[in-house]
């Protein structure tokens, strides 16, 4: 195992900036947010650790990238922001692609996200990949497909049995297309990948800071031990793009978290054809975030 280990002077340039303007935005945010955000150099930290490399098919030794600073973020001239006539995201079930999404895209959609059961495969090089977005034409997509406990058996029903040449309009060959069952594992692997290729439309690029979610992730064990949180250094991204207070935004997913009672649209095997009802939230997966979350809020609001 490799840990990759930045300098403390090296992870604060890269979240504050020696430029004076952004370190004057830096030193404009509340005491709480500079505090919690400041843990990005803090050797100690229990929130915020080194990312760590367990085989040389992990996404960063295999995908070389250079590493986007929050400076780079700000300043890139392609970073598109939401407006108060383009704010919302939308989340489509397709079974096409990319230049699908961006025909389908609502007049006032900062983005819109697909969905699909189907493996993806952006070019013949790689083997498959869990998303893809487009950070210029506002559009991503990301696949259930490896997530379902059965996708590695020899059962699963969403493979195609025989080559069949279609038209692109055709998508008949996606009908009654298989419907994993919904599982608290489930439910946090898609919210990795689906917040993850947002992230990338928000124009966040692979962090190679500390461990986060916008880490690349190669295979599922990686993606597994991807975090669900952002680092500092794409959390002051995100929130420059978007504008939010922190605590606020903590407070929200822990109230997400709880709401158990809020169900969650979805289909076992046995509902997969009627599609109807909501199923009860499944978030065990989602206690040890929870803990996190709640160290963040210590720190926020001391």
């Amino acid at each position: 195992m490799q840990i990759i280990r930045h300098s403390e002077q090296t992870l604060k340039t890269a979240l504050i900036s020696k430029n004076p303007v952004l370190v004057s935005q830096y030193e404009k945010l509340d005491a709480g947010e500079q505090r919690l955000m400041n843990e990005a150099f803090q050797p100690a930290s229990d929130l915020f650790g080194p990312i760590t490399l367990h085989s040389p098919s992990d996404w960063i030794t295999s995908h070389p990238e250079a590493p986007q600073d929050f400076e780079q973020f700000f300043s890139d001239p392609y970073r598109k922001t939401p407006s108060p006539d383009k704010r919302s995201i939308y989340i489509q079930a397709i079974g096409d692609i990319l230049k699908f999404l961006k025909k389908k895209k609502p007049e006032d959609a900062f983005c819109i996200v697909g969905i699909t059961m189907i493996d993806l495969y952006p070019r013949d090089s790689w083997n498959f990949v869990f998303g893809q977005a487009s950070l210029t034409d506002g559009v991503g997509i990301f696949s259930f497909a490896r997530y379902g406990s059965d996708f590695y058996s020899m059962r699963y029903e969403g493979k195609v049995k025989k080559l069949k040449k279609t038209s692109s309009s055709d998508y008949s060959i996606f009908n009654n297309y298989y419907i994993p069952e919904i599982t608290s594992v489930l439910l946090l692997r898609s919210c990795k990948t689906l917040t993850h290729e947002i992230g990338h439309i928000f124009g966040l690029r692979h962090c190679q800071w500390l461990a986060c979610l916008m880490q690349g992730s190669n295979h599922l064990e990686e993606a597994d031990r991807r975090p669900l949180n952002l680092c500092p250094i794409c959390l002051r991204k995100l929130q420059c793009a978007v504008g939010f207070s922190i605590v606020e935004r903590y407070k929200a997913l822990v109230r997400w978290i709880d709401d158990e009672s809020s169900g969650t649209p979805g289909a076992t095997p046995e509902h997969s054809r009627e599609g109807n009802g909501n199923l009860p939230k499944p978030v065990e997966a989602f206690k040890e975030w929870k803990e996190w979350i709640i160290k963040c809020l210590a720190v926020l609001q001391i």
